[in-house]
């Protein structure tokens, strides 16, 4: 894919901002609606509890497996033809789980989630659409503005669980005819892209580093790591939140709170991520996300109250945020043009790798951890601390290291 140059005042990706916005608000809240139901869904389908976020797992694995093809589908023909593939996929997951829950099969159910996952591998991308045509300086603030849109996602999805959750006998099946809808709508926004158009490489044109060259480049490996860490570890607890609200005595409202409350806080620091990156750095922003992702654990075991899965999640959210979009950032200015399919589609790989087994030691520690809830969302929060030791001394051993020139 090759990138048209950035006008002065970087209006072409300006506009790209604003629909990619608009497309995180529709198609987005989907996310946060699968996140609170499919535990709660698997549940009440699986003969064994501990495989009740298994749909969950099967969600973060259907994105890993198709990362990296649906980068190079963007390579060869553009972004908007992943988008709109992951819309369908979106849409087809959504029809395929609410007939799994009318049949009350557990298998059918997966495929859907399974299916999901293609939707999951394109949103992932939304952010590095974000940058292509931004200039260095805007960069960071594009990508910042682009997960700022989960924002409206975060209130619309919980808001369409509550709505829809017991609109039918079955539960939750209401919810996921709603996912359909979402999709339909959100997949004609993409047609207001205006992206670069892909080209094929010319004999001789140079083609980069390979994914292991990129791979040994310090700081693509250390923005990697993080963005690993952050995401498996958010991705960690929330499966399991659903499950600790309702089996420590609340209600399936109050988990949807609880989720709405951590959404928001994923997103709401986009509207100003990207200036502190500007700032500060991106290496000392990075470290904060993981320090509040290590403060988010604390507060999970201080107690199963209410207001501690609020502000433990929303804590969790914050961290995220920072982490996250910090490795994006880190990741974005360490690879050229044309190394842009291979680098991304790589580090989506290994980033939903890593969440997929983030997702399915969730479920296992959450139900099968002790003989209670409040025994198995300990075990969760402790299994935060080793992958926190991880990505903290990646980071360190980068900003310790003598300075060496790098290929971007």
């Amino acid at each position: 894919m090759t990138m048209t140059a950035s006008s002065p005042n970087d209006s072409v990706a300006k506009r790209n901002v604003a629909v990619l916005v608009a497309v995180q608000a529709v198609l987005g809240a989907q996310l946060p609606i699968i996140f609170i139901v499919a535990g709660l869904a698997g549940q009440s389908l699986a003969t064994n509890a501990c495989l009740a976020t298994l749909p969950i797992s099967l969600i973060v694995l259907g994105s890993m497996l198709t990362a990296t093809p649906i980068s190079a589908i963007m390579q060869r023909w553009g972004r908007r033809a992943g988008f709109l593939l992951g819309a369908t996929a979106g849409a087809l997951g959504g029809l395929v789980g609410a007939y799994g829950l009318y049949l009350g099969s557990f298998p059918v159910f997966l495929l859907g989630s399974l299916l999901t996952g293609i939707y999951m591998s394109a949103h992932g991308f939304y952010r590095f659409a974000a940058a292509d045509t931004a200039s260095d300086e805007f960069r960071p603030k594009a990508i910042s503005y682009v997960m700022a849109g989960g924002l409206v996602a975060a209130i619309i999805g919980p808001q369409i669980v509550k709505l829809t959750s017991t609109a039918y006998v079955i539960p939750f099946l209401g919810t996921y005819l709603a996912v359909i809808a979402l999709n339909v709508v959100g997949s004609g926004l993409f047609f207001f892209l205006e992206t670069p158009t892909p080209t094929m490489a010319e004999k001789g044109t140079p083609r980069g580093r390979t994914r292991l060259e990129m791979l040994k480049t310090p700081r693509i490996a250390v923005a990697v790591i993080c963005a690993m860490v952050s995401y498996a570890l958010m991705n960690l607890v929330m499966t399991s939140t659903p499950l600790a609200v309702v089996g420590c005595g609340y209600s399936a409202n109050d988990a949807a709170d609880v989720v709405t409350g951590h959404v928001l806080a994923m997103y709401i620091p986009s509207f100003f991520t990207g200036q502190l990156i500007a700032r500060f750095g991106v290496e000392k922003i990075v470290a904060l996300g993981l320090a509040i992702l290590g403060g988010a654990g604390i507060v999970a075991l201080q107690g199963v109250e209410l207001e501690n899965f609020f502000i433990a999640l929303i804590l969790l959210g914050v961290g995220w945020n920072f982490g996250f979009i910090g490795a994006t950032t880190m990741l974005a200015a360490s690879h050229d043009v044309n190394e842009r399919g291979r680098m991304q589609g790589l580090n989506d790989l290994l980033v939903f790798g890593g969440v997929t087994l983030a997702s399915l030691s969730s479920g296992g520690l959450m139900n099968c951890s002790g003989g209670s809830p409040v025994e198995g969302w300990t075990a969760v929060n402790l299994a935060m601390i080793p992958l926190l030791t991880l990505a903290g001394g990646a980071l360190l051993w980068l900003v310790l290291r003598p300075t060496e020139p790098e290929a971007a």
